[in-house]
């Protein structure tokens, strides 16, 4: 047997707070002690949130490794009793698990906080691999594609899984739907709609992660479901000879369990009211000072740069938005509101709110934060099913309620104000909500 078939079947072992034990072969090892994909340790998940929720310390890298394992426990379920040659199917979920350990590998530091400096997308040189518009800027899924695709890292990859068929094509097209090919199907079916489910869909394993270990490192309950049933229940569903991901109709209230989990994490955690203003607070900074910290387009640059250059950056900065966030001294919430369901329902006229505080000289911010319940509904491009007891095939969107009675999204509105100007805001507040109350506005 040679050394690298040897290494290919040892099997190590990794300890993980939120699944514990996941299994990792030594050449996937081998590439995650990659710098590219190491990097992702001093990546934070989720960029400011834990200075509201003090142990939302954990990173991209374990996300991933722990996304991986959901992706392979959904993969081994699903095709448990498709019949596929071994050497296909160990090919395919060979695949997913680099799909799955990789989709995140492009994220900037502080995750989505800094693409705003992001370069345009055409100094990626992505070629065939390069979507949308010319002069777009680029995002962090196109750093992933050119990391995937035209990297040392890329030549890695081929270099380890190469031999057993995998191409790097194929991982890009389980990450990226714009990314097209031939090499999930077998004997006529497609198999890639399903292998791309479990990667981005409205049940991919990407979300069962992220949601357990965001609520977990957060100290919050919304983020738990059933994970075990959910899985359990996930089958194929075959149509005009491609195959889709199908939930059992045993296991709906698990999915809508799963899918509410992301509304409230979104509602509670994800928007909260002080990540959202550091957020802000760090746009004004690069803004201003653009010199201080950029995004390099070259991909070897990239990769060295993680969230501790923008601490360094932000600490050596005379900038006043700069030393805010430094100092941990953010603009005070004078002001909230949601609104969810009905579009009608208002509190008071921000706009007014707003500009009645500038009038008074007030220094303020606006924000504006969304959460949807799903961004993949309605698409069409690669659909779920619900599989009935008796073998009735229906669309998830079709056969759950949440999709109408949430199809609204829950907007956050917000006005905050320079903390040194707190107790004249609050009463030009108080006056502002008094006289809307005198002359017959409506207030709550």
């Amino acid at each position: 047997m040679s050394q690298k078939l040897k290494s290919k079947n040892n099997l190590i072992t990794i300890r993980d707070s939120v699944h514990g034990s996941i299994s990792v072969t030594s050449l996937e090892l081998e590439l995650i002690e990659q710098p590219a994909f190491q990097r992702l340790r001093n990546i934070k998940q989720l960029a400011f949130t834990d200075l509201a929720f003090p142990g939302a310390t954990h990173s991209r890298y374990s996300h991933s490794i722990g996304a991986m394992h959901l992706a392979t426990r959904v993969f081994d379920n699903l095709f448990a009793n498709i019949d596929l040659p071994h050497d296909v199917q160990m090919r395919f979920r060979q695949t997913v698990r680099l799909a799955m350990l990789l989709h995140d590998i492009g994220h900037s530091p502080l995750s989505h906080t800094t693409e705003m400096m992001m370069p345009q997308v055409m100094n990626l040189d992505l070629k065939s691999y390069q979507f949308g518009k010319q002069e777009r800027q680029a995002t962090h899924e196109d750093y992933t594609l050119k990391l995937i695709t035209d990297s040392s890292f890329s030549h890695k990859i081929l270099q380890l899984f190469g031999d057993d068929g995998v191409t790097l094509s194929n991982i890009a097209e389980l990450i990226n739907d714009k990314v097209t090919g031939n090499g999930f199907i077998h004997q006529d079916i497609n198999y890639a709609p399903a292998l791309r489910q479990i990667v981005t869909s409205e049940c991919d394993a990407d979300r069962m992660d992220y949601l357990q270990r965001d609520s977990f490192y957060c100290g919050v309950n919304y983020g738990k479901f059933d994970t075990d049933w959910l899985i359990d229940n996930i089958v194929p569903v075959e149509q005009n000879n491609s195959v889709y991901l199908g939930i059992k109709s045993r296991a709906i209230f698990s999915f809508e369990d799963f899918l509410l989990s992301r509304y409230h994490m979104f509602a509670s955690v994800y928007l909260h009211y002080t990540p959202v203003i550091f957020e802000k607070l760090l746009q004004k900074y690069m803004r201003e000072e653009s010199s201080e910290f950029s995004l390099p387009s070259d991909i070897e640059q990239y990769i060295t740069q993680d969230d501790l250059d923008i601490w360094q950056a932000l600490r050596q900065s005379k900038n006043p938005w700069a030393r805010r966030i430094v100092e941990r001294k953010p603009y005070f919430l004078l002001y909230e509101c949601h609104l969810e369901t009905s579009p009608e329902k208002r509190e008071i006229d921000k706009e007014a709110l707003y500009q009645y505080l500038l009038d008074e000289k007030i220094d303020c911010i606006q924000t504006r934060s969304k959460s949807i319940l799903s961004k993949y509904v309605g698409q069409g491009t690669n659909p779920l099913y619900v599989v009935t007891k008796t073998n009735q095939i229906i669309l998830l969107g079709d056969y759950t309620t949440l999709y109408t009675r949430y199809k609204n999204p829950a907007v956050f509105h917000r006005i905050y104000v320079a903390p040194e100007q707190k107790d004249q805001a609050l009463n030009i507040l108080a006056t502002f909500i008094d006289e809307r109350s005198a002359d017959g506005t409506k207030t709550s």
